[in-house]
């Protein structure tokens, strides 16, 4: 009499599961090949928070974004510092109303004010933002879908400081051709600069 389909797949599945020694190099190819199946399942769960975290602030300046024309540096300035950086106030403040007195801190407390600290210090040493006073980058912004990430590379982007208002530093032209044939600062720009 044959053996069954279900006990030939319990003996295949027997052989499959069998023990080594530990010390075995079979041992250590397996343990290799566990490690490394555990850092790429990290590392691709790091590129999904950091892909997740700027999708959100793009997308933020895309929901920003006046119905026509583009923003003047003052405004972009106020919507940096009124908005942005004031995010995490209403959060920051709730927390604090529930811990009771001469309780620590709770870790979302800690992490929102770390967060809350370093971004107001990048953004008194120089916060790198895409240019929403530039019209051709604010006319090709407008035609991103808010969920491809690379596309924000095609932007020019630049950096703006609390301690010095009046100023921009272009940080990246933007890699779009439209971008790309027009390297000369536009009169605009030269404004900005000098005011």
């Amino acid at each position: 009499m044959a053996p069954s389909k279900a006990g030939k797949v319990a003996a295949e599945k027997t052989k499959k599961e069998k023990i080594h020694h530990p010390q075995s190099r079979k041992a250590g190819q397996l343990a290799r090949k566990a490690l490394r199946k555990g850092k790429l399942g990290g590392q691709a769960s790091n590129r999904g928070k950091k892909h997740h975290f700027l999708a959100d602030f793009y997308g933020f300046f895309y929901d920003s974004l006046p119905e026509e024309g583009v923003l003047t540096l003052e405004e972009l300035h106020g919507l940096l510092r009124d908005v942005w950086l004031t995010r995490h106030d209403a959060e920051l403040e709730e927390e604090k109303t529930l811990r009771r007195k001469g309780r620590p801190k709770s870790v979302k407390e800690v992490k929102l004010e770390e967060i809350k600290l370093r971004e107001s210090e990048e953004y008194r040493t120089g916060f790198e933002v895409i240019d929403l006073t530039h019209r051709p980058t604010v006319d090709l912004f407008r035609r991103w879908d808010q969920k491809e990430v690379a596309f924000i590379q095609l932007l020019r982007f630049i950096r703006i400081s609390s301690a010095n208002p009046g100023s921009i530093v272009i940080s990246r032209p933007g890699k779009h051709h439209s971008m790309v044939e027009s390297v000369e600062p536009s009169l605009a720009d030269v404004e900005m600069i000098d005011s």
